[in-house]
């Protein structure tokens, strides 16, 4: 079958079977803007040659199994199966302003290996296809429509580290920026990475209004090789660099998430850290609460501690000395925590755990 995103599979069967090619584009547009559904998308073909789509073309890509929402907050879990029988969670934010975010997954897994992170002890990691990854944003756009609710921003902060899926990562980002797929602005995406500087400079090259998150939690090396192993490769001096390059070609300020953890990323050595190595960079601070694993994922240590949140105090008291010192920093509220869907939480991997809920 040809999948509704293979615009040259597409455009072969439409000639096949002699249509307008604006009938094509109608369909599309209602599948992949308007998220109405593969009913309403081929409704809108002629009669004539309608049937032949409704055989030949695959709508979806991934077997919704499951959605869980939060007690708490906006937050909802979809959790999907792909068609080699692989886990995979997507998380919708639902802010109080109205606005609602997607969290896409490009891996079924991370091979980041973060201690913090419970996606990164999952076993049998494989890239998402770019088909599987758009088809996270229609089911989760089509949902948002039954509740009259717009899908605003696709994020990719699901499992996974973008970069390291870097060629179906780009060709997505394409077809939801394109006027020809999902047509969203380039604001309304972003990409969070655990700081990869050849992905940092090609997103900056090819996709330079797409926004930016990096990873960097501590800039004490020691610290952050030990919390995040896998990013002894790329050292934060080279980080930097790709970052002050970016910066000179979007002129826009990248976001810097800080994970606030008890004496291992909040102490005073950290801040004053941070802020030597913010210093001449166009940069807006997000510091991030401490998610605890799921309880089938054991708590990990870093110099000699178990990982555990800050306590309210050490983080107001981070946040001010940041912003006394001239930086833009927030305090990020993290949404979805009662349903294991906020950052670092996702990792069920077991039909036994996907139950379906309203």
């Amino acid at each position: 079958m040809i999948p509704i995103h293979d615009q040259a599979g597409l455009e072969a069967l439409r000639k096949r079977v002699r249509f307008d090619p604006r009938a094509v584009r109608r369909m599309r547009s209602l599948f992949l803007r308007s998220y109405s559904g593969a009913g309403a998308a081929l409704g809108a073909l002629p009669e004539t040659g309608r049937d032949a789509f409704a055989r030949e073309v695959r709508f979806h890509e991934l077997e919704q199994v499951g959605v869980r929402h939060s007690d708490h907050d906006g937050a909802s879990k979809l959790l999907f199966r792909t068609a080699s029988g692989e886990s995979l969670e997507s998380v919708i934010l639902r802010i109080k302003t109205g606005r609602s975010s997607l969290c896409v997954s490009s891996q079924t897994g991370c091979a980041g290996g973060c201690l913090f992170c419970a996606t990164g002890r999952l076993r049998g990691v494989r890239n998402v296809s770019v088909a599987e990854m758009l088809d996270q944003v229609v089911q989760a756009g089509e949902l948002l429509r039954s509740e009259g609710r717009p899908l605003r921003n696709v994020v990719f902060m699901g499992m996974g580290e973008p970069f390291h899926n870097e060629d179906n990562l780009f060709a997505a980002l394409g077809e939801l920026c394109s006027p020809r797929g999902f047509h969203l602005s380039g604001k309304h995406c972003l990409v969070s990475t655990m700081g990869i500087p050849s992905g940092i400079r090609r997103l900056s090259r090819d996709f330079p209004r797409v926004g930016l998150a990096v990873s960097v939690h501590t800039v004490r090396q020691e610290v952050r090789d030990e919390l995040m192993p896998l990013t002894r490769r790329w050292p934060l001096p080279e980080l930097r660099t790709a970052i002050v390059e970016r910066s000179a070609v979007f002129g826009q300020p990248v976001m810097i998430e800080v994970l606030m953890l008890d004496g291992v990323t909040d102490t005073g050595a950290d801040c004053f850290a941070l802020k030597e190595w913010l210093a001449g960079l166009q940069a807006h601070v997000n510091l991030i609460p401490y998610n605890p694993p799921p309880e089938s994922v054991s708590v990990a240590c870093c110099r000699g501690r178990p990982l555990r949140a800050s306590t309210e105090g050490r983080v107001a008291a981070f946040l001010a000395d940041l912003k006394a010192a001239g930086y833009k920093a927030t305090l990020r509220h993290s949404l979805g925590a009662d349903i294991q869907a906020a950052c670092g939480q996702l990792a069920e991997t077991g039909q036994e755990v996907v139950l379906n809920s309203e």
